[in-house]
């Protein structure tokens, strides 16, 4: 497959020639459907209107992209951290696919290079459009050669060159600290209430704590203690600060407030799953 895709390369007009070239310098690869690449770093302020009435950005790749990366890092992890539990796992994954991170990936790969954007967004400014683009090219990657190319991206020209899996590993982020000087610094009151204490197969205990801010339930999760419960709310509050931009305006509203009494089971939930050898 790679002998007839260097072979159509070679076969191509230098213009034509020079997208390919450009790609393998990110990837370390080259691209089968070059189709798929030019989407994935296209932002959606130049996006391309069709004949059915769509605008064609990488917008839908990002959405592909993100899952797969997911996949992916949680696959790494699992298998490298074989005597670690979920909520390391949990941990370590939050601060490699976090958006500062993503951002940073994708600069040093060059990508932003090839990032194409109007002119009145500042890119440099608004770098999330970066790191949107790496998921993007993610989903680019899986489309054109499937999981394996993108696992194997991931691992040998992200983590190999740019990330030190053990020391983003080492420093555990404290999302509960971090989320209660978040509310702090913008005047928002927050608790955690503990919903219920049960009992695993394995009879250990497994806690339930709710998470509130202004009154307003944002998530439950679940650990093997109190901390580690909150923690996990804690973390899950973040993802969604994170990819809502509206969410202090929806906080401080008066509106949609839920008494604490009428908690229900959330979206957005992590469950402690006992398995047994």
């Amino acid at each position: 497959m790679i002998k007839n895709i260097l072979l159509k390369i070679r076969l191509l007009s230098k213009a034509r020639k020079e997208p390919y070239l450009l790609f393998h310098k990110v990837l370390g690869f080259y691209p089968d459907k070059i189709e798929y690449y030019q989407l994935a770093v296209r932002h959606k302020s130049v996006s391309i209107p069709t004949e059915n009435g769509r605008n064609l950005s990488n917008e839908r790749l990002e959405f592909l992209g993100d899952a797969v990366l997911n996949s992916v890092v949680t696959d790494i992890l699992y298998r490298r951290y074989k005597e670690e539990r979920e909520g390391f796992l949990t941990n370590t994954r939050s601060k490699i696919v976090k958006r500062d991170s993503l951002n940073k990936l994708a600069l040093e790969i060059g990508l932003d290079k090839l990032v194409k954007v109007t002119k009145y967004v500042n890119a440099h400014t608004n770098n999330n459009i970066y790191g949107n683009a790496l998921e993007a090219l993610l989903g680019a990657i899986y489309l054109d050669y499937g999981y394996k190319k993108c696992k194997k991206f991931v691992e040998q020209r992200l983590f190999k060159s740019f990330v030190n899996l053990d020391k983003v590993a080492e420093n555990e982020v404290n999302f509960k600290s971090k989320l209660i000087e978040w509310c702090q610094k913008n005047k928002l009151e927050t608790e955690f209430i503990l919903l219920s204490e049960t009992m695993s197969g394995s009879n250990k205990h497994v806690f339930l704590s709710g998470l509130m801010i202004q009154g307003q339930k944002i998530c439950e999760a679940s650990g093997m203690s109190k901390k580690e419960s909150q923690q996990n709310a804690s973390r899950i509050a973040f993802e969604i600060i994170e990819s809502n931009p509206d969410i202090l305006k929806e906080l401080k509203s008066d509106q949609n407030q839920v008494p604490q009494e009428n908690m229900s089971p959330p979206d957005q939930a992590i469950e402690f799953i006992d398995i047994q050898q």
